[in-house]
């Protein structure tokens, strides 16, 4: 049996963190509290001025981390983000000037505007959780998490992102906007100063690490695994798919359904973790066929349909 119980508390303080400053976000603070415990990277797509500079800062400042905000446009250089060596007239020697993406909480703010090139250099630092400068490897300190960020009605002057780099993020989420209530406490909280330099930190990074330690221990029945394996295998299978969920999102989906059980303190994961998970995990990986598209039909109402059509585990009375 393990503790779920500090890991709960844990989480349970960070969201109540964060909502001071992200109003009415709660399932979307969550998912990213569950790529934060299972070592992965969420690109959030949405509109500006819903609160995604603000989130990324909320969740640094609130596990006392190092925050890095790395703009990207099309001049942005591939050592603008990993780092460079500089020559030291005093030392007569070259030094490491580390880059932005050495730190815990790294906001790749419009990635899409950047150029391939500058944009495959956050892969090996994604994956591998270190980064390459000059034949000297760094690594990337611990925890890690790459908020990247796109707009997806501005199209104008971007560089999409390539297959190979959507797959590197274990999550898509979306902010969107504010019902009427929630915008309204919005502009009451902005009236009483509250912001996130108000924010002080209420776990460490060795809680956040012990956390993680602790999701891999979450029980996955049989009947479960079975369940994300099919949901994923029926992304390759449908005629409006051309290209289907990697294994790699199969193991993001199951990592990501421990994790969603640790944070609401359960020791098993249920068929509504996967479920829930499904979309933001899934959503990302698929290539429609040419005459979906022509449809206008989107990759999430796949993934809503596949969820739909398959049986749910029952566990046996």
């Amino acid at each position: 049996m393990i503790e779920v119980i500090p890991a709960r508390q844990a989480t349970d303080a960070l969201l109540q963190n964060i909502e001071r400053v992200i109003v009415g976000k709660r399932r979307v603070v969550q998912l990213l509290l569950v790529a934060l415990l299972s070592e992965g990277h969420v690109l959030i797509e949405d509109v500006p001025g819903t609160g995604k500079t603000t989130l990324a800062r909320a969740l640094a400042r609130s596990i006392s981390g190092v925050f890095r905000r790395i703009q990207f446009t099309p001049d942005l250089l591939p050592s603008d983000v990993t780092g460079i060596y500089i020559y030291n007239q005093r030392t007569q020697d070259f030094e490491f000037r580390p880059g932005p993406i050495l730190a815990n909480i790294v906001l790749a703010d419009e990635i899409n505007r950047a150029t391939p090139r500058t944009q495959s250099s956050l892969l090996e630092a994604m994956e591998e959780h270190q980064v390459t400068v000059e034949g000297h490897t760094f690594a990337t300190p611990r925890p890690f998490l790459v908020l990247a960020t796109q707009n997806p009605i501005e199209l104008e002057g971007t560089f999409p992102l390539p297959e190979a780099q959507l797959d590197r993020f274990m999550l898509r989420i979306s902010l969107g906007y504010p019902s009427e209530e929630e915008e309204e406490q919005i502009l009451l909280s902005h009236g009483e100063g509250t912001s996130v330099d108000d924010l002080e930190a209420v776990v460490t990074a060795d809680v956040i690490l012990a956390a993680r330690d602790q999701v891999a221990a979450i029980h996955v029945a049989p009947d479960i695994r079975h369940y994300v394996t099919r949901i994923v295998r029926a992304t390759r299978d449908h005629p409006a798919v051309e290209l289907g969920a990697s294994p790699r999102g199969s193991l993001n989906l199951y990592r990501g359904a421990q994790a969603l059980a640790l944070i609401e303190g359960r020791e098993f994961v249920t068929p509504d973790d996967v479920k829930r998970l499904a979309l933001p995990a899934l959503s990302h990986r698929l290539i429609l066929a040419a005459d979906a598209r022509l449809r206008a039909r989107e990759t999430g109402d796949v993934i809503a349909e596949i969820v739909r059509s398959l049986p749910v585990p029952v566990e046996d009375i």
